[in-house]
């Protein structure tokens, strides 16, 4: 851009979509659930026990459940239903909001059921960090579609929407004046339809070529009409201070940053041309204390063995919990079973012989673009080397490749 580099931030999903940015990182499992059910059940059992109903084999695709199913089932809550009913309802509603709105993948009709050790318990929904969540996948998908071969977008696309329209007065469409919270509801009924489609996409790209200084609104939750409609909770210190932590953003898999440091304009403050760090990130000794903790790990990688008992890694997702969580993570905690499960690393079996492998040159493979998991196209631990490749976005993501 030509005034400097902006991005979504925490700040602006607190105010677009009203969400909590602090709480208890959204992860779990993906797909060996029935290692944290209580007697081992089937995952499809617990959905039976949650939901009273189960989907027909036709509505069903590996862990997803198609959304018009939902629909249909739990289109409307019965008149003088039991408490259990209801909850039932609450539940559906509930995976459906976070599979086809905050985490929604391409086809915007599956609902996955990671979502079932969430809705088991609805009175502690409210302590997670939802909001960082959906920052993280949006982030993911915003850097997956910059590839040339990717052509569709997924992800919270109601924030970057509304992000765009506050942010862009040029490309906002007119008569959009009532404001009311969340900030993104105020787009509710603006709906362009695709007749025009390629008109609008064209003079949308000339306005981002024409655009100036002028032209972008660093700031614009300090007008008067915000602060009016703004949730008092919202501007809390204990979410208000997140907003400007440079910090990593969870969501299952996708590990993404929160680089407010390349926008400080966004939040009143200038970029220094120094290191780009202020003192309010960190204080004076800040810096220190990243070299100190960098050097470290660096002597720590070289103390690597390559020979002996691996320990098992516990940070993959998709592997079988070595160790009970601190926290029963499901309904029932984790079975006395899954405690001896997962002796082998993600690498496979552990062995005491070391194992040789030829360097080979990793290729580029052509990205699939309806490939909609959220876990990366390989695992960290079975890369050969990590090959630098050119910047291509700033989320960061890439870097992880």
């Amino acid at each position: 851009m030509p005034f400097g580099e902006c991005t979504i931030t925490l700040q602006d999903v607190a105010y677009q979509l009203g969400l909590p940015v602090d709480g208890d990182y959204v992860s779990g499992c993906l797909t060996d659930f029935h290692l944290y059910i209580e007697g081992g059940r089937p995952a499809w059992q617990w959905f039976h026990e949650l939901l009273g109903v189960l989907p027909p084999e036709n509505q069903v695709q590996k862990f997803a459940v198609n959304c018009t199913w939902f629909q249909e089932t739990f289109a409307e809550c019965p008149d003088g239903a039991d408490e259990e009913t209801v909850r039932r309802f609450v539940r559906a509603y509930i995976m459906m909001l976070l599979g086809t709105q905050l985490f929604a993948d391409k086809s915007g009709n599956r609902i996955h059921i990671r979502w079932l050790p969430y809705v088991a318990r609805l009175e502690e929904m409210g302590r997670y960090s939802w909001g960082s969540a959906a920052l993280a996948w949006l982030y993911r998908c915003m850097c997956r579609v910059a590839n040339r071969h990717v052509v569709k977008l997924a992800g919270p696309l109601q924030l970057l929407q509304s992000w765009i329209f506050w942010r862009f007065p040029t490309l906002r469409p007119s008569g959009y004046d009532e404001i009311s919270w969340p900030l993104a509801s105020r787009w509710s009924g603006y709906n362009p339809g695709i007749s025009n489609k390629g008109p609008r996409v064209q003079m949308a790209r000339l306005k981002i070529d024409l655009l100036q200084p002028r032209q972008f609104i660093w700031m614009p939750y300090s007008a008067l009409d915000v602060i009016q409609v703004v949730h008092p909770e919202v501007l809390e210190p204990r979410h208000t201070m997140l907003w400007r932590c440079r910090t990593s953003l969870i969501y299952f898999a996708v590990v993404e940053w929160h680089q407010v440091d390349r926008v400080l304009p966004q939040f009143g403050g200038d970029l220094l041309a120094s290191d780009g760090i202020v003192a309010e990130f960190g204080g004076p000794h800040f810096l220190d204390d990243i070299r100190t903790i960098m050097q470290e790990d660096e002597a720590a990688a070289g103390r690597v063995q390559t020979t002996g008992t691996q320990a098992p890694l516990d940070v993959d997702l998709n592997e079988p919990a070595t160790i009970a969580p601190p926290h029963p993570f499901a309904m029932g905690g984790t079975p006395p079973s899954a405690q001896t499960i997962g002796s082998h690393s993600v690498a496979g079996p552990s062995s005491s012989r070391p194992v040789h492998a030829a360097r080979v040159t990793p290729r580029q493979p052509v990205p699939d673009d309806s490939d909609e998991s959220i876990e990366d196209e390989e695992p960290l631990i079975r890369r050969s080397f990590r090959t630098r490749v050119p910047r291509r976005c700033g989320t960061g993501s890439h870097l992880f490749r």
